[in-house]
């Protein structure tokens, strides 16, 4: 039926981009014009072309329809439209082959050439990809619920439970329902109030480790380390109540296997924001580089280990059930509400959503809340003046004699203004999470195609020198008076519209609080005369620094006898 690969014609009035061409004198109908182009095989590429009887579309695999059959409105012959700007892609790859490493940098130097709203062709996939506070407006204002679902992925699938969780779920009732569960029992203001103990303890535990570990003079530490096992002891904590990580933890064996999971985890995550399993679906057919194995395994082991947490704190709670406990009791852990809510709804919170909610938590709550610590310790020793003035705030607000503690942290501005530069400059998601359009639209005076992917790259459009004055530089001032945690449509590092993280709060507050004890607590310096390397690492989902944070302390006088105390 298919004679040979030919150049690009529009027949029929369809449009031409990619795929199996046909006999390239068939004739052209409806006035439809000849497009050059070179055109890609095996389903990649959007294709529908006629032949005779037959309507030939190779986007997603082989598929042959009947001419007699209605053509969508889609395909019928329409003016052309005005896509953004695009550069020249090759046969099947497209731009793949434009994304080099650094990947931000890539991304940013395209959007130099090309603008700050820019077409890519990435296998099968259309991206747009947009880098201005103008363009973002727009999509997460007038085109927000257009906009608010996810593309299907290797990882969606497999490791977001079949698109049930929420970073993955599709916009809709479900979606709400998750969405309404962690505003209301996880990140409302009487939630994050209820949680403040558990970081209370652990950052209490970090400083009174630091101390202990102190043997005079000026003591060398790892901090990307003892940071990660902060983060993941908040969140186990804030999740099934146990503590894994520490001098008084009882659940070490469950921590450590949580631990490697989560490790593995982000080098999955790190790897599939731009999986070519999902940009050529042909390489998913035989398995590229064995990484839906890699993928199913994991997903084995997670599954195994959350349904431990679920299955103990069941027990637990079979076993209060023949005591009297309050409602407030029952709900002291994220599992144990969620179990209540079970009991009420089976239908909608069965053990796999419970599982993604968990997993949310752990995967969106450890490595970001860790990244922006070692980011902001990194430049605050590169910038000690600005630790200094940070030191000098929580002296004025902090009662002399006590740590710091969630109560403090509404009387210190300046240590807030310090995250928020941290986040401008290095944030935790400089991509923020993918989103994928659910019909037509437009953005400004460009054509977006249904299914097409939108990236953000937040990234630039917080180092753009047309937003920021000296963007390069760490300033936490240019945040005073601004309230919450972000400024406009130029300052987006918890993402935004309706998918936008509702975990800020949360992490703000845990980075905060950890921060502030430290710089209350112990005077830093650099390991050595030369600033700390502030190269970035990554692939563009998240954005760790290149080489772990290690840095010289020593308890202040002044808190010795508080940390001797703890």
């Amino acid at each position: 039926m298919v004679r040979w690969l030919c150049r690009g014609v529009l027949h029929g009035g369809a449009r031409v981009e990619g795929g199996l061409g046909i006999h390239p004198k068939a004739e052209a109908k409806d006035g439809a014009r000849e497009r050059k182009g070179w055109l890609s095989w095996f389903g990649f590429g959007s294709v529908w072309v006629w032949k005779k009887k037959w309507l030939l579309n190779v986007e997603d695999g082989w598929g042959f329809y009947r001419r007699e059959r209605k053509v969508p409105g889609a395909f019928r012959s329409m003016p052309e439209k005005n896509l953004p700007p695009t550069p020249f892609g090759l046969p099947i790859l497209g731009h793949l082959h434009l994304l080099k490493k650094p990947l931000l940098q890539a991304l940013e130097t395209l959007s130099y050439q090309y603008g700050p709203i820019l077409s890519l062709r990435l296998g099968s996939r259309l991206v747009l990809l947009i880098s201005s506070p103008i363009a973002v407006e727009e999509c997460f204002t007038k085109n927000d619920i257009i906009f608010a679902n996810r593309p299907q992925s290797l990882f969606g699938e497999h490791l977001a439970y079949n698109y049930t969780t929420l970073t993955f779920s599709p916009y809709g009732h479900h979606w709400r329902n998750l969405r309404r569960f962690t505003v209301i029992e996880i990140f409302s203001s009487n939630s994050l109030h209820m949680s403040s103990t558990i970081r209370h303890e652990e950052a209490c535990s970090l400083v009174r480790q630091l101390f202990r570990g102190f043997h005079g003079g000026s003591q060398k530490v790892d901090l990307r380390s003892m940071l990660f096992q902060l983060t993941l002891n908040i969140m186990m904590g804030m999740v099934s109540g146990k503590r894994c990580f520490g001098e008084d933890a009882v659940d070490v064996e469950v921590g450590q296997r949580f631990l490697e999971i989560l490790k593995e985890t982000y080098v999955i995550v790190a790897s599939m924001l731009m999986s070519l399993c999902d940009f050529l679906p042909i390489l998913r057919w035989v398995d590229f580089q064995g990484m839906e194995k890699k993928v199913v395994s994991l997903k084995k082991k997670r599954d195994a280990s959350l349904q431990d947490l679920i299955d103990d704190e069941r027990r637990k709670k079979q076993i209060k059930s023949s005591t009297i406990t309050t409602e407030t009791e029952k709900k002291k852990t994220i599992i144990g509400t969620l179990l209540l809510i079970q009991e009420a709804e089976p239908e909608h919170y069965s053990d796999d959503i419970i599982k993604g909610i968990i997993v949310m938590m752990f995967t969106a709550g450890t490595d970001t809340s860790l990244l922006t610590m070692e980011w902001a310790m990194s430049l605050l020793l590169n910038h000690p003046e600005k630790l200094e003035k940070a030191r000098a705030e929580i002296n004025d607000n902090v009662e002399q004699g006590h740590l710091l503690s969630d109560s403090d942290l509404a009387k210190l501005p300046y240590l807030r203004c310090i995250i928020n530069e941290t986040l401008r400059l290095y944030p935790a998601a400089p991509l923020l999470v993918p989103h994928v359009s659910s019909q037509d639209s437009t953005l400004g005076e460009y054509h977006v195609p249904c299914g097409t992917m939108l990236l953000v790259n937040a990234r630039a459009i917080h180092r753009d020198p047309k937003v920021w004055v000296e963007p390069t530089k760490f300033r936490p001032e240019r945040f005073e008076g601004v309230n919450g945690e972000r400024e406009g449509f130029k300052f987006m590092p918890f993402g935004m519209g309706r998918r936008g993280c509702p975990g800020a709060g949360l992490a703000m507050r845990a980075v905060a609080l950890v921060l502030g004890a430290l710089i209350q607590c112990f005077e830093w310096e650099r390991v050595g005369e030369e600033k700390v390397d502030m190269t970035e690492g990554g692939n563009g989902l998240t954005m760790p620094k290149a080489k772990p944070l290690e840095a010289m302390y020593r308890p202040r006088p002044t808190m010795v006898k508080l940390l001797s105390q703890l």
